[in-house]
């Protein structure tokens, strides 16, 4: 008898420790938000990170950082300015980039700033040195923009619609955002 109820026991334990392991297994939202967060309040870079990584949005957030100096909480967030998920033109970027910084402040109210940049990739030669203070860049900005908490909506689309205070490289425009409306 003893035997029976110990194997019962495996028997049920085998049954519902995977059922455990899935119910409290991390959203991809939080393995991305964790995985991409950095800064000196990381802490708050993964809180963003999660509501970020829970929209799959055309153009790819690759990083959140989020740090505090002299009483400014900072948020700084790298888009890819390749593949997208979904065609983009250069407003509807714009429109999306509004709508991401406006999530950021919406998910913390002490963040006081965004920056915001998408990068491309650069291609370097074989045995070149990418890592150290020597390294030769592998990326480059194609676009930035510094948001603050206090910009109407309206006021920031437009502003960056028409290029003030805004960094648009126009050839990544030209070769990766759609033409068009």
């Amino acid at each position: 008898m003893r035997n029976r109820t110990s194997l019962a026991l495996v028997a049920l334990l085998a049954l519902i420790t995977p059922a455990a392991s899935l119910a409290s297994s991390p959203s991809i939202a939080t393995l991305d938000s964790n995985a991409r967060a950095s800064g000196n309040r990381k802490d708050i870079a993964e809180k963003i990170g999660d509501q970020l990584f829970a929209i799959e949005w055309p153009a790819q957030i690759m990083k959140v950082s989020a740090n505090q100096a002299a009483g400014s909480l900072v948020v700084g967030l790298k888009v890819n300015g390749v593949h997208f998920h979904a065609p983009l033109t250069r407003d509807a970027f714009a429109s999306e980039i509004v709508t991401i910084a406006g999530r950021i402040f919406a998910t913390d109210p002490s963040v006081s700033e965004v920056d915001i940049w998408a990068a491309v990739p650069i291609t370097v030669g074989k045995g070149v040195i990418v890592s150290g203070d020597l390294a030769t860049p592998t990326t480059r900005d194609v676009f930035t923009v510094t948001i603050q908490r206090r910009e109407a909506e309206a006021a920031l689309i437009g502003r960056i619609k028409a290029g003030k205070g805004v960094y648009w490289d126009e050839e990544w425009v030209r070769t990766n955002l759609k033409q068009g409306a």
